[in-house]
């Protein structure tokens, strides 16, 4: 989803995966989150912090998973699909409150009352695989499934070229992941 993200190296990333996993129909749907601010990654007024910091951190984009379940729930009945798979995580995340197996389950609630699919008992059920896991647990996982990691974008303030800043929460989160998992971290970083 292009939310109005301050750069556009996660869309690009998502471009490659989608290619290198061979998927069918890759479709970038546009929101403008940015027009509501609030959020490191949609105001560029907004630095993005690169130190730890204590509850929900200014990167929280307000709605976004909200949003991205809306869109994906609207085309899986199109499609009369009977799951959502969403990434979130819970364990190892930055505390955001649409991560939550709380906010999971009350969407879940909403994807049955608010659609027809639902309605007629054919209800969309939201998976999401990785809530419980902690990183060096997703990485070991995706490594077993061959995900590429080279190929990915973590980083909240990525450069043009797609090069992490290593110094945000979500570098720090993935840095620590691949060492916890005793895998080297393939991230392009960019210079210091």
């Amino acid at each position: 989803m292009d939310y109005g993200q301050r750069h556009s190296a996660e869309l690009d990333a998502a471009k490659r995966v989608a290619r290198a996993a061979g998927v069918r129909d890759h479709r970038i749907m546009h929101v403008d989150l940015a027009g509501i601010g609030g959020s490191a990654l949609t105001d560029s007024a907004i630095a993005v912090p690169e130190h730890p910091t204590t509850g929900i951190p200014i990167t929280y984009v307000p709605a976004r998973n909200t949003m991205m379940l809306a869109l994906a729930l609207g085309w899986a009945e199109v499609l009369e699909s009977q799951d959502i798979f969403i990434g979130v995580n819970f364990i190892d995340s930055s505390g955001y409150p649409d991560c939550r197996p709380e906010f999971i389950a009350a969407f879940g609630k909403l994807a049955v009352l608010a659609t027809k699919a639902g309605v007629e008992g054919r209800p969309c059920r939201i998976q999401t695989p990785l809530i419980t896991l902690s990183k060096a647990e997703i990485i070991r996982e995706g490594v077993r499934l061959g995900v590429d990691y080279s190929l990915t974008v973590s980083c909240y303030q990525a450069d043009s070229l797609g090069r992490a800043c290593g110094r945000c929460d979500s570098c720090r989160l993935r840095k620590a992941g691949f060492e916890a998992a005793g895998l080297s971290d393939p991230t392009s970083y960019q210079p210091l």
